[in-house]
């Protein structure tokens, strides 16, 4: 046998000779639906991620969740057993801040309140608890719609590491980012959350500090509009849905688009953008607010617009008229 006279360790990817790259570890504070869309799509690409969750029982909820999700990619020929194999074991769940100590880039995604409401102060709260463990070039990001991430990062040490975000949820195709400063992001957090959306074959667009941004005013004004027409009997609702679809090019119609979303997010942020702008566009329509009162919020309740079965699938128009 040959004798081996030269070391072969620096030669390969031994743990002395790596750095870690950038976003090979991110964290998720929150695991409700819009924090298991980004689990599942950061783990799809590649990366480890570690979500807290308040308890084991929302860690379980949250993981079956995502597995059922990679399911219906199975099914519908988007992936392999193995890919989810592989996916499901790059995603932990933690009650333990601790555990994102080596992340360089967390999103704050706590869950709605069943009103539809999220707090500000309890998204301070995680921001602190995160800069706590954190190293200080560590990312911190909130998901959000709404006029705050200069305001969660004022009382930080580190400012300058505070971004918002904002993954949309209508569909698995809509891999679009809306990325929005505060006034004290640096630009080269910017250029690091740019590399993040390319990451996870995301589009990044970079919105200014506005309630609703783009994309949730854009939604809100077709919507309240929409319900205008249906209360004045021009059309029924599943038409100008249908119309919606069939003429823009647009996979769900308005109506099912708003039960996607949920209601109760909808008519929360249309009360703060009334709020922020004065402009009675964003009042939200009578129609809206009878079913937020009723707790008709769409296809997290079985009912909103239309009504749907267990598995989610949409089974017929509400009769609210």
């Amino acid at each position: 046998m040959a004798e081996i006279k030269e070391p072969i360790g620096g030669y390969g990817f031994s743990k002395q000779n790596t750095k870690s790259r950038l976003f090979s570890k991110i964290g998720v504070v929150g695991c409700g639906r819009d924090g298991r869309n980004i689990v599942s799509v950061t783990a799809l690409s590649g990366m480890e991620v570690t979500f807290v969750e308040v308890s084991k029982e929302k860690i379980e909820e949250a993981l079956k969740d995502i597995e059922q999700g990679l399911d219906t990619k199975i099914e519908n020929w988007g992936l392999t057993e193995s890919e989810k194999r592989a996916t499901m074991g790059r995603i932990k769940g933690t009650l333990d801040y601790s555990d994102l100590r080596d992340c360089d880039f967390v999103i704050e995604c706590i869950r709605y309140e069943a009103n539809g409401e999220r707090s500000t102060q309890l998204r301070k709260e995680v921001f602190h608890n995160l800069e706590k463990v954190l190293s200080p070039d560590a990312i911190i990001a909130t998901n959000a719609t709404t006029v705050i991430i200069s305001e969660l990062a004022a009382e930080l040490k580190y400012k300058e590491r505070c971004v918002s975000l904002h993954f949309p949820v209508a569909h698995t195709d809509a891999r679009l980012l809306e990325v929005v400063r505060s006034t004290f992001t640096a630009d080269s957090v910017l250029e690091k959350i740019y590399l993040f959306a390319k990451l996870i074959k995301y589009t990044p667009v970079e919105v200014h500090e506005s309630s609703g941004m783009v994309s949730m005013r854009l939604l809100i004004i077709m919507l309240n509009e929409s319900c205008q027409m249906w209360l004045e009997n021009v059309a029924r609702m599943e038409d100008i849905d249908k119309e919606f679809k069939i003429i823009y090019g647009q996979r769900y119609g308005i109506f099912e688009m708003a039960d996607i979303v949920g209601i109760e997010k909808i008519v929360m942020l249309m009360e703060d953008m009334f709020h922020d702008y004065g402009d009675k566009r964003y009042k939200a329509s009578p129609i809206l607010w009878r079913l937020y009162r009723s707790k008709q919020y769409g296809k997290s309740t079985g009912r909103g617009f239309y009504i749907y079965n267990e598995q989610g699938k949409k089974i017929s128009p509400n009769k609210l008229d």
